[in-house]
């Protein structure tokens, strides 16, 4: 699905939101936020539940006075039925977005810094609103692996209030249960020739198996120095950590397996770079950057394909030489 190019959300536009201004004005009145994104039948889906949630801490934070993160819409995805906490500027941010703000600044710094990265894709739950809010470069392509049928609905009520992807750029979403991602991928415009940046957060993964089939496809795809970075669920180690290994060795284990040479980002040290207090509660997921260490197979391909020739060159000349 690719969605016609348009202008990012700017801080102005923000402000002019209806919702958005009326609440700084009465701030008792968060209900003008929100939005069902209706469906009685979505109501007792998992997976909408959790996504309801994410973009419930999205909205929450959005309220602030100091903001970490503005999404302007996020609120247009909370249904009436979903209990919204009163902003209470004085309490600590949530580690989702501690984790949200880091994400995004690791994301919009690496396709400034890297030369030549124009690809992005985003694991997700099919309401994450990164292609829509944030200051993406011309010709960048986002790709968003999700849920489709969660995607779907987040797509039409973004178009609702007028959400649109950054002018010159592109963005596709690949279904999560697709039979084959690498492929869909591939057939969108994405090159394992070029760099890309790969960032998780909200995907709903079933088990261990499910985080390692995401391993295999981004060490398939990523060239040699790509970064994977974002949260992994804390719930998918609870059976898989034994006494004598501690989550760093565990988590470096697995990801090396993957050749993924990887750091674990504590939600303190993230609160303290932003000058804000810790988190308080208990939050299971842990943040990681990971960087890939061997070549892409479109990389290998190319170099069979160079070695190949270079042998054939070779065995020419040597037969017109006899």
């Amino acid at each position: 699905m690719v969605f016609a190019v348009g202008l990012a959300p700017t801080a102005a536009a923000i402000v002019l939101r209806p919702s958005l201004s009326l609440y700084y004005n009465k701030r008792k009145n968060s209900e003008l936020m929100r939005a069902s994104l209706n469906a009685h039948k979505d109501e007792d889906d998992p997976l909408f539940e959790a996504a309801i949630r994410h973009a419930s801490l999205r909205f929450q934070e959005t309220l602030r006075p100091e903001p970490l993160l503005v999404d302007p819409y996020a609120g247009c995805f909370v249904p009436h039925s979903v209990e919204v906490d009163e902003v209470h500027a004085e309490l600590p941010p949530h580690q989702y977005c501690l984790a949200t703000r880091f994400i995004d600044d690791k994301l919009l710094a690496a396709t400034k810094e890297i030369e030549g990265l124009k690809q992005v894709v985003l694991l997700t739950d099919g309401i994450d609103t990164r292609p829509y809010r944030l200051n993406w470069l011309p010709s960048t392509i986002i790709y968003d692996i999700s849920p489709e049928r969660i995607f779907t609905g987040a797509a039409r009520k973004l178009g609702d209030v007028g959400a649109k992807i950054p002018r010159s750029c592109l963005f596709f979403q690949i279904p999560l249960d697709s039979s084959d991602i690498q492929q869909i991928l591939r057939s969108k415009g994405f090159t394992g020739n070029r760099p890309s940046i790969w960032a998780l957060q909200g995907l709903p993964l079933v088990n261990l198996a499910s985080f390692k089939e995401i391993l295999f496809l981004v060490s398939s795809l990523a060239m040699k120095g790509c970064i994977f970075l974002g949260e992994f669920p804390g719930r998918l180690t609870e059976t898989e950590i034994g006494i004598k290994c501690t989550t760093k060795e565990w988590m470096e284990n697995l990801f090396m397996s993957y050749d993924f040479r990887v750091d674990m980002i504590g939600y303190d040290e993230v609160a303290r770079n932003l000058d804000k207090e810790p988190a308080l509660g208990d939050y299971k997921n842990t943040l990681f950057v990971a960087e890939h260490l061997r070549y892409s197979d479109d990389q290998m391909e190319n170099w069979r394909r160079e070695f190949q020739r270079v042998e054939e060159d070779a065995d020419e000349e040597g037969f017109e030489e006899l």
